[in-house]
């Protein structure tokens, strides 16, 4: 074979080879979930969504950016708190491009960017915390930082979505200090519980007792009540039945029209009784006298209706 036809088949396998690569630089697709920045000669031209692409050869060239939200796990690093308390932060960033345009011109390397910048932002936040804050306030953390670093990725064309404190952990010796902490404090509510039990429960037994003494007055005091009425009604039937005594006697008194010879009978009765009583002196009243002149009488009547 002549130089002629060697040189004719080299200049038809570089068209081929170079026909091969224009198509394979204009011919592009792009997939779901991220978008195509065409530069042409290395300026910004425009920016392609999923699909097919085609793009001139050789002057334009079509970069891929990755619109989801990619989480970035941040490497494990040491920050001083407040307390001047060195604590281990590990955190993972939720970032999503929202302009791909500004994620590729505005910064170099935007994953190194966002990384360097987290770090910056945990350090400055918890930096003005307590331990005690610290550990008890995640959620006031993630606030603090993804707030620090929107100031930021908003130039950049990057969100973020939200930020997770994987770990802060204290040293070993802070450690055994929290947990003998936690262990008096776990005592001392259990004290605190118990004394409140044995409290209350005093105060339950003296408010049982104080019923029970008020329900027994209250008891005390309606028998006493029942018993005074009782004495009341007593007394009263007993004055009621003398008086309707006194006034049957009186009225059979008065019916029969007493003259002195029945006084005189009916004094005699009387005190018949008294002398009929166990009593070693009888008292004898002054008009008594009287009573005997009309014993004297009477007897004389008597004796003057058996002679008859």
């Amino acid at each position: 074979m002549s130089s002629a036809g060697i040189a004719a088949i080299v200049f038809l396998a570089i068209v081929v080879i170079v026909a091969l690569t224009a198509l394979r630089q204009s011919i592009n697709i792009v997939q779901q979930g991220t978008v195509g920045v065409v530069k042409r000669l290395g300026e910004y031209r425009n920016t392609r969504d999923p699909g097919l692409v085609i793009i001139p050869p050789f002057i334009s060239s079509l970069q891929y950016v990755d619109m989801r939200e990619i989480p970035v796990p941040g490497d494990r690093q040491e920050v001083i708190t407040k307390d001047n308390v060195v604590v281990t932060v590990n955190a993972t960033i939720f970032t999503q491009v929202v302009d791909a345009k500004q994620a590729l011109f505005s910064v170099k390397n935007f994953d190194i960017a966002i990384d360097a910048l987290a770090r910056t932002a945990l350090r400055s936040v918890i930096g003005t915390m307590t331990l005690d804050q610290a550990l008890s306030e995640r959620e006031r953390i993630n606030t603090d930082v993804q707030e620090q670093m929107e100031q930021v990725t908003d130039k950049w064309g990057i969100r973020i979505n939200r930020i997770e404190i994987v770990e802060i952990a204290p040293p070993p010796q802070i450690l055994q200090a929290l947990a003998l902490q936690k262990q008096a404090d776990q005592e001392k509510r259990a004290r605190i519980l118990q004394s409140e039990g044995q409290s209350q429960y005093a105060i339950n037994v003296a408010e049982g007792d104080a019923q029970a003494t008020v329900r027994a007055a209250e008891g005390e005091k309606q028998a006493a009540i029942l018993r005074a009425e009782g004495n009341r009604q007593a007394a009263m039937l007993e004055a009621e039945g003398r008086a309707r005594a006194i006034a049957t006697v009186y009225s059979a008194i008065t019916e029969a029209n007493p003259n002195p010879t029945l006084v005189s009978i009916l004094q005699l009765d009387t005190l018949s009784k008294f002398a009929d009583s166990d009593n070693a002196k009888i008292v004898v009243p002054y008009e008594t006298a009287g009573l005997m002149g009309a014993a004297q009488v009477l007897r004389n009547v008597l004796d003057g209706q058996a002679s008859s």
